[in-house]
Formats: C-alpha cells, structure tokens, sequence
C-alpha cells in the first residue's frame, strides 16, 4: 500500500511545535503531492484495471466543427472534429480529504496509460493541434478531451450534384486489444449526438444536417449548398437553350438562323469547357448534371441540323421537281390541321392563268410568234416560282412541326431535372 503523504512531516511532536513555522514554509503544494502520489510508482505500459478479467470501458463522443473539404476524385472527406472519451483507471484514485480536497487534476497524457482508440477510415494524418494533458478525478475517472483534424476515406455519391448528400462513417475502434480488454460505448444517448449543431461552423459550403451514432460508430450527414453552382452552372445553360429556341422565329429562308445556331454552339462548347473543372469527378460515375450538359449540346446540334435540312429544302428549287402529291396531302393538309394553322389556303399553290391567243386566228403571224415565246417564258418562269412556293410551304409546315416536337422535348426534359432536383434538395 502507499504511504500517506502526511506521514512525510516530522513525527516528534516536540520538534513539529519548534519547526512549525518551518515545516508550514518548506512543504510543497498539495498538486506536486498528489502528482507524486499518483504517478510515483505508476507503470503507463500495463491496463489499469485491479482484476485483469475485468475491461476497461471506454466512452468516446464526437461533436463536429467543421467541414474542410470533400474530395469526390479520390474519395476523402477532411472533417475538424471534437473527439471526447473518458474511462476508469483504478490506479489513479485518492482520497481528497488528504490532498486539501482536491477532486480532480490534470496529467501528463505520455505518463499514464492510454486507449489505443483509432479511426478505421483514417487516410492520411491532419493537423491536429497537441493536447499534452487530460483531467483525471478522484475516483479515478479520466477524460481525454482534444481536437483533430480528421481524413478519412467516404465513399461519395456524385450522382445528385449538386444537390448530393453525403453520409460518411467514423468507426472508433481498440488497435491491438479486443472487447474482453477495452469495450468502447457512447459518451451521450445517441437522439443527443444527433441534433447537436453548437459547435458547427455552418459557413462553408458544405451544411450539417445531422450525426448518427450506433456503438462506436458515428455517420456524419452533411448536403451542399446548392446557390452557387445553381447560378454558376445551371443559369447559363438554360440562357443558351431559351435562345436557342428564341432562334426558331428567325424565317427558315434565311441563312440568319443557321449562322446564329452556329454561334450559340460555338458558345456552349466554350460553357463546358469553363465549367469543366468545376464538376466533380471520380472514376465509378458521373453526376447527373453532367448527362444535363450532354443532352443540351445534343439538343442544340439536333437544333442545327434541322434547322440546315429547312434551310436546304427552301433554297434553290429550280431542278427541283413539284412537291409529291403525298408530301402535300401529309404536310399541307394533315400537318396544318394537326398544328391548329387556320389560313390553311396560303398553303395551296395558284398559278396565273394566261389567256389564249390562239383564238384570235386575225392576229398578225409575227405578232403570233412574239406572244408565243412570250407566254412561254412566263409560264416557265411560273412553274419556277410554283415549284419554290410549294417546297416553301412544305418547308415552313415542317419546320413549325419540328419546333414544336423540339419545345416538347425541352420542356419535359427541363421538368424531369427539376422536379429531380427539386424532389432531392427537399428530401
């Protein structure tokens, strides 16, 4: 048994009267006596515990600062965490009574013993500030209280950037020893660890929303912030589609559309290419809203061609032959009644009808000739025109038919994504 530190003083009673004063200046503080008291004979390398059958419990609680970063490429998640455990050493116990009611102290953490409590997820060591000191009571409880910077391995689904919402594990857990040595168990009830937020610093870009706790598990639960690459990314994106469906009010027989087309795909290329780094990247998927900004450069090339193919139907119609009876019974009589166009006669080709001289036999021979070749060339030049009519009213048809299908396809692409987005962001 140790020896009481009171018994240090000198025993004669007669000398403790002449050396009072003495002896009242020279003893030392009763934190030096205590800390001798406990650590003199104290061996850090053994589990403190009296009867080695019995494990030492070990509480251990987490309460989140911050989020540092998130690294969907490799699959990392920095977290600044505030890690507290406690457990019973029965070799670090006093009686306050004897060290002027002294209760608890701190210690050396290299001096005494500690759990070898580790994270399995642990990637890489953070910047952890060096607490050198823990609190241990009287009765021999000791609490471990320290800041880490914690990188971890998460696996991070992308899928609904950036509307995604992350749930990334810290499992605690003995190295070396098993649950007959070191049994592990929560600090605080777990409907505790959930909703508590005070120390989080909720700036970044990343938001809390809460942490579960299962034994020695901890599944931290966060979402992003979605305003910046909603503005950044999605705003610009839908800009160049509602202009390129502004682009189709352009006259389909004029090279203006065509060229204009051109121009806003040419700038949606240079859009993929900025934001290109911004997107999140891994190697076991692809977010949703990048297949978004595949579908829109799709979209706008399909825009293109038909807008080329309208273009190309309307122009240089002279070798062309009449429409075929079947085009204008689909496109000009099916096509007008299906898209609702009332002034459906524009659509029917009239040709001018030339008089017959032929009946007139009193006409002069020459004059005859003149007239001939006349009225030969008008109606040549009125079969052109009747040809470049009906191949622009089958082109103007076709090309309201084909904006049409293409608003439908936009709109319920757009409404799909949103109400996706909208169903995640909510969830």
């Amino acid at each position: 048994s140790r020896m009481s530190p009171w018994k240090w003083n000198i025993s004669s009673p007669l000398a403790a009267r002449k050396g009072t004063n003495r002896t009242s200046r020279s003893a030392k503080p009763a934190l030096l006596q205590l800390s001798d008291y406990l650590l003199t004979h104290y061996k850090k390398g053994v589990r403190p515990v009296q009867d080695w059958r019995r494990a030492t419990n070990v509480a251990i609680d987490v309460m989140v600062y911050a989020i540092l970063n998130v690294d969907e490429k490799n699959q990392v998640l920095t977290t600044y965490i505030w890690y507290r455990q406690h457990w019973i050493d029965e070799f670090l116990r006093w009686n306050p009574e004897n060290f002027d009611n002294i209760t608890q102290m701190s210690l050396p953490t290299e001096s005494i013993w500690v759990p070898d409590i580790l994270i399995n997820e642990f990637v890489d060591v953070g910047k952890s500030p060096d607490i050198p000191y823990v609190y241990v009571r009287h009765h021999g409880e000791v609490q471990n209280l320290k800041p880490i910077q914690v990188v971890t391995a998460c696996s991070l689904d992308i899928y609904n950037f950036p509307f995604d919402v992350q749930n990334c594990s810290l499992t605690f857990t003995s190295w070396l020893h098993n649950i007959r040595d070191i049994n592990l168990s929560l600090w605080r009830q777990p409907d505790l660890v959930k909703v508590d937020k005070s120390v989080f610093m909720n700036q970044g870009e990343w938001e809390l929303l809460y942490v579960l706790s299962q034994f020695r598990e901890f599944s931290v639960v966060i979402r992003r912030r979605p305003l910046f690459y909603a503005v950044s990314l999605l705003l610009p994106s839908i800009f160049l589609m509602v202009m390129d469906i502004v682009g189709f009010y352009l006259p389909p027989d004029s090279g203006e559309r065509v060229s204009f087309k051109i121009t806003l795909l040419l700038g949606y290329s240079v859009f993929l290419i900025i934001v290109s780094d911004t997107l999140p990247a891994t190697a076991i998927g692809t977010p949703l809203i990048g297949v978004y900004f595949v579908v829109c450069m799709a979209l706008l090339v399909i825009s293109l061609t038909e807008t080329i193919l309208i273009v190309r139907l309307v122009h240089k119609q002279d070798l062309q032959p009449h429409v075929p009876d079947w085009i204008k019974h689909l496109v000009l009589e099916r096509a007008t009644l299906l898209l609702c166009i009332r002034d459906r006669k524009k659509f029917y080709p009239y040709r001018t009808q030339s008089a017959d001289i032929s009946r007139h036999p009193e006409m002069v021979e020459n004059i005859l000739q003149e007239i001939a070749a006349i009225r030969q060339f008008l109606e040549k030049r009125d079969q052109f025109r009747d040809i470049a009519r009906e191949w622009l009213q089958v082109g103007y048809v076709l090309d309201v038919l084909l904006f049409r299908a293409y608003l439908v396809a936009v709109l319920a692409y757009s409404i799909t994504l949103g109400t996706l987005w909208s169903v995640w962001q909510y969830a």
